[in-house]
């Protein structure tokens, strides 16, 4: 109960000053003044040692203005919030296009001769050098770079009937 008292009797005899010095400090800003002030009593509350010491309207206005300062420095070394309109200027990425362009790769992959097919999944798709393709597929690493070249020809080809390679 004695700290409530003191942080009230603190407020009754330099609350009004103070909220002025903030208001003053924060630009006008009466919410953030008001923070200002509460933080300022909830130091002097947490040192009363300080207050003992010397006259408290100094001593409150010196932690009013660093507490503004540091306040000030915070909100310079963040960026800035932008509401929720500058969201909806943000182009945004369609799945659909990326969705289509899936299934017209999966045809032509489909419409490949089957040796082609397992050349171009084992080297580009699970990502295995020729010689691990061969082993997988029990074909010589010779055949593999073969197949490969033209299992990629047959792939564009199909790819451009359907409008997707140059």
């Amino acid at each position: 109960m004695a700290d409530e008292a003191f942080v009230r009797a603190l407020y009754a005899e330099h609350g009004g000053a103070l909220l002025r010095y903030a208001l003053h400090l924060m630009s006008g800003d009466r919410q953030r003044a008001e923070d200002l002030v509460q933080e300022t009593i909830v130091r002097a509350w947490r040192h009363p040692e300080a207050l003992a010491e010397r006259p408290a309207r100094p001593w409150l206005f010196a932690v009013a203005r660093n507490l503004a300062v540091d306040s000030y420095r915070a909100r310079q070394a963040r960026p800035t919030e932008l509401g929720e309109a500058a969201l909806s200027l943000l182009p945004s990425d369609d799945d659909a296009d990326r969705t289509l362009e899936s299934w017209a790769v999966a045809d032509a992959l489909a419409s490949l001769r089957p040796e082609h097919r397992r050349v171009i999944i084992e080297t580009y798709y699970r990502g295995c050098s020729v010689a691990e393709a061969a082993a997988t597929l029990g074909i010589p690493a010779g055949t593999v770079k073969s197949r490969t070249f033209y299992a990629l020809k047959a792939l564009k080809l199909a790819l451009q009937e359907r409008g997707l390679a140059p």
